[in-house]
């Protein structure tokens, strides 16, 4: 599946790709490499787009993808060191301006956090080791809001929702996983918890699907975009599962199978979507093959290999009998 070809055209690829690829293809940890992500490529521009006030765009959350949240989020996703100093310095400004309710504030004049963001927070501030005191009012906002299905919506602090969104629940069980990943020890036991059933909850819509019809609840879940923003997507949800070390579970194989088919005949997978909004540059050109979810797709179904081969071995055979026709 993974062939030396496309191994040296990813190596052909940014720094981050590169140091991503020897980590989780190669079984090659490259500390070099990583500290070339703020000094080349995508990592020094994004560093460089970053005002003399600390904050990336207009602020913590505008506009949309350049404001400092989501450089932050594309920062992190990039495997840049966690010793970056002027994030650090950045993180230390946010955490000054926090909502009423502890979590967040995405602009001035709004009082109460948001959900979401403040999953996807929790797993860069964690990433670049913020003080975990300062995590801590985040932390208790968040499990506020897990919903009695175990997953999160990040309208459940509004308009009172009564189901999970999976959009919601992967961003904050993602939080929850970079958290435990870098040690932090508050209310440990109850995140976890959190974590297991936000799984259990994707799960059960088996990643994509209603859990009540069984239909696709939204097709753009299963286009591969990169960056996801807040978006989920099967790509993205199965390479949590992987970060998490989760074992296969059935109920992956429906979002397993369409990502195989959206394998090329060059086997790279491409860039299906583009979420509209404003950004600092596009890493890569939609419609085209992608670095980045071919980087991804090959780790997922390297991590679930045996499920994997046995596709392969599916696909084959089914192959073998059509040419014998």
């Amino acid at each position: 599946m993974i062939t030396h070809q496309l191994i040296e055209w990813l190596l052909e690829g940014d720094v981050s790709i590169q140091y991503q690829v020897q980590r989780d293809l190669l079984n090659s940890e490259q500390p070099q490499l990583r500290e070339q992500i703020a000094n080349e490529g995508w990592g020094a521009r994004y560093l460089a787009c970053r005002n003399k006030n600390g904050f990336w765009g207009e602020g913590f959350y505008m506009p949309k993808w350049s404001s400092t949240h989501y450089t932050l989020l594309d920062l992190k996703n990039l495997g840049i060191s966690p010793n970056t100093g002027v994030i650090k310095e950045t993180l230390a400004l946010i955490l000054k301006n926090k909502a009423l309710d502890g979590g967040i504030r995405l602009v001035n004049n709004i009082k109460r956090s948001d959900v979401c963001v403040n999953g996807m927070f929790l797993n860069y501030a964690s990433h670049f080791v913020v003080g975990e005191e300062g995590l801590r009012s985040v932390i208790d906002t968040l499990l506020a809001h897990q919903m009695p299905d175990g997953g999160f919506n990040c309208q459940s602090g509004r308009i009172g929702a009564v189901h999970s969104s999976l959009h919601s629940t992967l961003s904050v069980a993602e939080g929850f996983l970079e958290y435990a990943r870098n040690g932090y020890k508050y209310r440990l036991v109850e995140i976890q918890k959190a974590e297991m059933e936000s799984r259990e909850f994707m799960l059960q819509h088996k990643l994509f699907q209603s859990h009540r019809t069984g239909k696709t609840i939204d097709p753009k879940m299963l286009m591969l975009s990169y960056p996801s923003r807040w978006r989920f997507d099967i790509l993205r949800a199965l390479d949590y599962f992987r970060l998490a070390d989760v074992h296969f579970d059935v109920r992956m194989q429906d979002a397993i199978d369409i990502l195989w088919k959206k394998r090329r005949s060059d086997h790279t997978w491409p860039v299906q979507a583009k979420h509209s909004g404003i950004t600092h540059f596009d890493m890569e050109i939609t419609g085209q093959s992608s670095r980045w979810n071919t980087l991804r797709a090959l780790r997922v179904l390297r991590h679930f290999e045996k499920i994997t081969q046995s596709y392969k071995e599916k696909t084959q055979s089914y192959t073998e009998k059509t040419i014998k026709k």
